[in-house]
């Protein structure tokens, strides 16, 4: 079924785990709290919140999921125009499946814990966890997902939490309004806490660097990079001491995701070589960030 999708078995399975982990922090201690997520879902849980209260309805079954649903289509036909037909695909399957889990993990308001704030930084870790992990799959859970990847893929001082939260205020204020100043100031610290691990989670997000060494020149390497990661690499030679021997080293810059490519493909590639990594990197001036949706 993978196949389908051009995906890896693991980024597969990543992205049903990142929507179920997602749709289980917001159900099970975000929604309970009368708290609201941001973006589009946040803006489908207030339609929901209005409807139950104009008919005077009560339920555990949560149909913001299928409000949702309805509001991505048009997002879902500008990521199959601007993006691309795969990330399309695969944010279509990330949707459906968040529908789905919204709507059967019941809120159940037993299992939310006392004290809001705990609740809060709960929701936000667990959420930012589970959607760090669709982004790592190359896909998306809809919504300002789109537009952030969209945006972010162009400026590299964007990332997609950046751009969600942006988005996000506008959903808050109208908590702050239609609900109330608590529920607004908790709202946005349940996205923040989001943002921080979402950002820390999502591997295409995170500069990183790695320094190569082999006996032998690197030019297979530097194919792969140029190649197959699309990214440009510097190589000196140098000296070994022990043996006195020439030494290639190959210095590259680029994401945690890129660099995972490459340490799983770098004994297939060079069986001498050995790498060096920093997963540390701030980088400054005209790099370009490349989030992967092919």
């Amino acid at each position: 079924m993978s196949e389908l999708f051009n995906w890896k078995k693991i980024d597969f399975f990543k992205a049903l785990l990142g929507t179920f982990l997602f749709a289980f922090a917001l159900n099970i201690f975000i929604v309970p709290k009368g708290l609201y997520n941001g973006g589009v879902l946040g803006a489908s849980e207030i339609i929901r919140s209005i409807i139950l209260q104009v008919f005077n309805l009560h339920t555990t079954f949560d149909f913001s999921g299928i409000i949702n649903l309805i509001i991505n289509i048009p997002l879902l036909i500008y990521a199959y125009n601007k993006v691309s037909k795969t990330f399309f695909v695969r944010t279509l399957y990330c949707v459906l499946l968040q529908t789905i889990f919204l709507s059967i993990i019941p809120t159940n308001y037993s299992l939310a814990l006392d004290e809001t704030i705990t609740n809060v930084v709960l929701g936000g870790i667990i959420a930012g966890i589970g959607s760090g992990f669709i982004l790592s799959s190359q896909a998306s859970g809809g919504g300002t997902d789109i537009i952030g990847i969209a945006l972010a893929s162009k400026n590299r001082n964007l990332s997609v939490g950046k751009v969600g939260f942006i988005c996000n205020l506008l959903v808050f204020i109208t908590c702050g309004i239609i609900r109330s100043i608590d529920i607004m100031v908790y709202s946005i610290v349940y996205a923040g806490v989001l943002m921080f691990v979402q950002e820390r989670t999502h591997d295409q997000n995170v500069c990183t660097s790695a320094m190569i060494f082999t006996k032998e020149k690197p030019t297979v390497i530097t194919d792969y990079i140029k190649n197959e990661i699309n990214r440009d690499a510097t190589t000196w030679e140098g000296v070994g001491l022990y043996k006195n021997d020439k030494t290639y080293i190959c210095y590259v810059v680029l994401s945690r995701y890129e660099l995972l490519l490459l340490e799983r493909n770098l004994k297939e590639i060079s069986e001498d070589a050995f790498l060096i990594k920093n997963e540390t990197v701030k980088v400054n001036g005209n790099f370009e960030k490349k989030l992967i949706t092919k």
